[in-house]
C-alpha cells in the first residue's frame, strides 16, 4: 500500500454521511473516506449479521468493538474481538464476515 497523494486529514466520523446495506441477515452500517488510492472505513455490523458474499480484496482490519467471525474459503474460523486485527492480501483467502453480537470496525484497503 503505498499512501500517496493527500495532506494530513483528520476525520470526524459523525460527520461522515452514512449508507446502510443488507447483508444476508442484519446489517451493515458504513462510513466511507477515500485518500489517493486507499479507501479507509467505519463499519457497525448489526447484532446476527452475516455478509451475503464471500470477499477477496485485501483489508486491514481493526475491531474497535464487539467480536468479529470470518469464515476462510479453507473451513478455518477466527475470531476477532475489540482492539485485535486481521490482515489478508488482495487475492488471498477468500473470506466471509459474521458478527453474532454486532460489532465496530475500521477497515483500511
Amino acid at each position: 500500500m503505498e499512501l500517496i497523494g493527500f495532506p494530513f486529514t483528520a476525520t470526524d466520523w459523525s460527520t461522515v454521511p452514512e449508507r446502510r446495506m443488507p447483508g444476508e441477515h442484519g446489517e451493515v452500517t458504513s462510513r466511507v473516506r477515500e485518500f489517493g488510492g486507499v479507501r479507509v472505513r467505519r463499519v457497525d455490523y448489526s447484532a446476527g449479521y452475516v455478509a451475503d458474499h464471500w470477499c477477496r480484496k485485501g483489508h486491514v482490519l481493526y475491531v474497535l468493538a464487539g467480536e468479529l467471525v470470518t469464515t476462510l474459503d479453507d473451513g478455518r474460523v477466527v475470531v476477532t474481538g475489540p482492539g485485535c486485527s486481521y490482515q489478508v492480501a488482495d487475492g488471498a483467502e477468500a473470506h466471509r464476515s459474521s458478527a453474532p453480537k454486532g460489532a465496530s470496525l475500521l477497515i483500511v484497503d
